[in-house]
């Protein structure tokens, strides 16, 4: 028997997204339709072409700022080429990720929580999913599908409210692994996107006396550092993420030593949100690089994948057919070392 629960309704970013795209949709046909009945239709097709597609143009300036950016910091300088590969990545991507799973299917895949097969059978460890700003559960869908069918059991959760604090999160963030250990009796390997490895962090500050509540954490592009990119931020949890925020030195202060042994951390320096790069790495964490990976598409890479399956002590079994076009992408090239002051730990 399988304890399996959906999040009550579809939350208030898909309901903005589906509005957003809709909107998108609509305001494009409509100019289409308009242009082309005035006899226009060069006009037409371009300006639908540009609502539909703009965003690639902010995806530009973004990836043109990273570059800027990157200035001193000590990690790998990506190449024209890499950014544009990565561009071109994002670009194809995004949609996917806004205009599809988030809006429409957040709820396909419920949290997972399988009984042990057999009495005195061995519960297997379960996962936590903790999305980024901006973004909701339905992120980890490629992930939820393939941990329900391995039979792990797997929470994800939706962190509002959206535009929030990020300390509002924490109890969000602990009905999870409270879920968790409270089925399997075995603290849940955590694996966060983005803001939500800042979430995690903070819920462990408050929650995680003695560090026994999480097995290890997979944080993926969080900006533990902040961001330069946040400089522009005007809600209350993105201004949480500025380079060295009051808040995150709070945050930093409240931590134990040696709390960072316990991450894995993989970071791009082709991270069109998070950047420089060194800033989604932490001090004696095991800092794990993506070439030429952009933001978004980071959550799909095959990388951070296997890292959850190690931790979990499963086989890194081959992608099935038909996860290939959510779980991988382009290759991300060879691993670069961790930048200096950011040392691996042991495995």
């Amino acid at each position: 028997m399988t304890s399996d629960r959906l999040p009550r309704g579809p939350g208030a970013l898909a309901r903005l997204q589906q509005a957003t795209t809709l909107g998108l949709l609509l305001a494009a046909a409509a100019w289409a339709w308009g242009f082309t009945r005035a006899g226009h239709p060069g006009w037409a097709a371009a300006g639908a072409l540009l609502i539909v597609g703009g965003y690639a143009l902010v995806l530009g300036l973004e990836f043109a700022l990273l570059r800027r950016a990157h200035g001193d910091d000590p990690t790998p300088r990506a190449t024209p080429a890499e950014l544009l590969r990565a561009w071109w990545g994002e670009v194809r991507w995004a949609p996917t990720v806004f205009c599809w799973r988030q809006p429409f299917f957040s709820r396909r895949f419920a949290d997972s929580l399988p009984a042990a097969a057999g009495a005195g059978a061995s519960r297997r460890r379960g996962v936590l999913l903790v999305h980024g700003f901006v973004c909701n559960r339905g992120l980890w869908n490629p992930w939820l599908a393939r941990l329900r069918d391995a039979g792990v059991p797997v929470v994800a959760v939706n962190l509002e409210p959206v535009f929030g604090r990020i300390d509002d999160y924490v109890a969000r963030i602990d009905e999870g692994v409270r879920r968790l250990h409270a089925h399997t009796g075995l603290a849940p390997v955590v694996v966060a996107h983005s803001m939500g490895g800042l979430a995690l962090r903070r819920w462990w500050a408050e929650h995680g006396v003695g560090d026994d509540r999480v097995h290890h954490a997979i944080t993926i592009g969080t900006p533990h550092h902040g961001t330069w990119l946040a400089r522009f931020a005007l809600t209350p949890n993105a201004r949480q993420m500025r380079r060295a925020s009051r808040w995150l030195q709070d945050l930093a202060a409240r931590e134990p030593a040696g709390r960072y042994t316990r991450f894995t951390c993989f970071y791009s320096h082709c991270d069109n949100i998070v950047f420089p790069p060194a800033t989604a790495t932490l001090p004696g964490a095991d800092n794990r690089h993506l070439a030429g990976v952009a933001h978004v598409h980071m959550a799909d890479r095959p990388e951070p994948w296997h890292e959850l399956l190690r931790w979990l002590e499963l086989p890194p079994a081959p992608t099935a057919p038909s996860r290939v076009n959510s779980m991988a992408g382009s290759s991300a090239g060879p691993a670069a070392g961790p930048p200096a002051g950011a040392p691996a730990a042991s495995r």
